[in-house]
């Protein structure tokens, strides 16, 4: 074995060490709510799901266009909706349209919850087998789309919404929502480096 052989063959281990460590130094200085989804930009894919207080009224994407919408994973065993419940009631009461995608939930106890909670929701989607979330890629309860007045995705938010990231991040994107189809980049750079503060 010539000297340049050995040499490349000591090498190959050092390079893939490097960019080992190289990925998880990434990993570790990523936020793990800042989950990319590929619907940003496009429609939310079609469905057809019956409405939580009345199963016999099919929904379909049709009730998330005609205005800017907070499209709201929830369930009752998700503590974190429950945290996140009170802050969605104030924001209902301001006038933001916020429709709940109730996932993979007992539909007796969401009817319960938001009796005793509060519904913040205009409408409330029943999602039972999650067939909705698995086409909006959800990873678990609480996740909240903002979609456009054309029923497009704007932004995916993962785990709850509060006073902090709503004013920051989410309202910006929001207001903006309302005014055009096209994805509000400057909000959001502008949001997630006020979030991530």
């Amino acid at each position: 074995m010539s000297r340049q052989q050995r040499l490349f063959v000591f090498l190959i281990p050092f390079l893939l060490f490097l960019g080992l460590a190289a990925f998880l130094m990434r990993g570790l200085f990523s936020d793990p709510r800042e989950l990319e989804s590929v619907l940003v930009g496009k429609p939310v894919p079609a469905f057809k799901l019956p409405d939580l207080y009345q199963p016999s009224v099919i929904r379909d994407q049709a009730v998330l266009a005609g205005q800017p919408t907070l499209l709201n994973v929830w369930a009752t065993w998700c503590p974190t909706c429950r945290a996140e419940h009170a802050f969605l009631n104030e924001l209902a009461a301001t006038g933001v349209h916020i429709i709940g995608l109730n996932y993979k939930d007992d539909p007796v106890k969401a009817k319960q919850w938001l009796a005793q909670l509060g519904n913040p929701y205009a409408v409330n989607l029943l999602d039972v087998r999650g067939t909705l979330a698995l086409d909006l890629g959800v990873y678990g309860a609480p996740e909240t789309y903002i979609i456009d007045v054309d029923g497009v995705v704007v932004y995916r938010h993962v785990g709850d919404v509060n006073a902090r990231n709503w004013k920051a991040l989410l309202e910006p994107l929001y207001r903006e929502a309302s005014q055009s189809k096209t994805v509000p980049q400057a909000s959001l750079t502008r949001g997630l480096r006020e979030v991530a503060k």
